[in-house]
This record gives C-alpha cells, structure tokens and sequence, in this order.
C-alpha cells in the first residue's frame, strides 16, 4: 500500500512541475507577445543616413547579411530588434541591415547609386553578419564584428564597438 501512495505522489509531483513549466512558457510568451513590432531598417539611401548621422552625431551600424543565415537572424532578433525598442540605443546610434544576396543597388554616402555586392566588396565584406560602425561620411568608427565568434558575449561585443565608435566621434568633432 506505502508504494501505491509513493506512485501517486511522484504523479502528482510530476503534474505539478508540468504545470509550473507551461505556466511559466505562457508567461513568457505572452510578453514576448507584449513587445512593441519593430523593424530593422534596410540600407536603401547612406546619403540620408549619414545626414542624419553629422546632425544627431551617431555612428551608423550597418549588419551585411544574406537571406538564410541563421546567424544574421540571431543577430537581428536577438540584438538589433531589441536595440531598436530600447530608447538608450535610439540615442545611440543609427540601425541598419545591408541583404547583399537580395538588395540590387543603394545611393552611397557620396549620392551615387552602387550595386550592394560592390558596397560589401568595398567595406571587404566576405563573411554574414558582418557589423560595421561608420561615420557620416562612411569611414570606419571602431573594430567591426565578423561572424557570431561567442552568443553569451555578443551583446558585449556590440556594446563595446558603439561606445568606441561614440568616443571617436567626439573625438573627430572636438578636433574640427
């Protein structure tokens, strides 16, 4: 009799701890459900954003992806889209993503339109992601990131290459 009570028991333990994960899976869920949509915005017209950039004095970050990649998606959905809902980076920086396999031509920082491969080629992009930090005028800020070398510290990586990229201007703008 003692054994059948131990059955019943562990079943219903193992009704609880079921019950505990689906609640706490729907909870999460359901605020991923709360989050506002955003967008990451296509490189289209670096004239523009490199206006924008001298008169806010941001660093504009442009991801180079391929359609396909999981490691562009990881660095979309887990970085740049969360970077985008977040007001801090907002003031940070200028967000944008590069298709170079879908995206035919862009108006680079000089006005002229240019195929997306040869911007890639110019940046010597050969890898997806690569995340570049440029200037106004499309010179590089900081180091870029090439690839997803490490998912616990990208974010850190990102951090890092922004507020470096932030140093420099200030340091270009006091020197003007």
């Amino acid at each position: 009799m003692e054994s059948l009570e131990y059955v019943i028991i562990g079943k219903m333990f193992f009704m609880l701890i079921r019950a505990l994960i689906i609640f706490a899976l729907s909870s999460v869920y359901a605020h991923a459900a709360e989050l506002p949509f955003v967008q990451v915005k296509e490189v289209s017209n670096l004239q523009q954003d490199g206006q924008l950039a001298k008169q806010s004095n941001r660093p504009i970050l442009i991801m180079f992806s391929i359609e396909d990649c999981p490691y562009c998606e990881f660095v979309r959905e887990e970085h740049l889209k969360p970077m985008l809902r977040n007001a801090k980076y907002k003031s940070q920086v200028i967000i944008r993503e590069l298709h170079t396999d879908v995206t035919e031509s862009v108006i680079n920082f000089d006005g002229r339109r240019i195929d997306a491969e040869r911007l890639a080629d110019r940046y010597n992009v050969s890898f997806n992601p690569t995340v570049v930090f440029l200037d106004a005028q499309g010179r590089e800020l900081s180091k870029r990131i090439v690839g997803v070398s490490s998912v616990d510290f990208y974010g850190g990586f990102m951090d890092k290459a922004i507020q470096e990229s932030n140093q420099r201007l200030r340091a270009i703008v006091s020197a003007e």
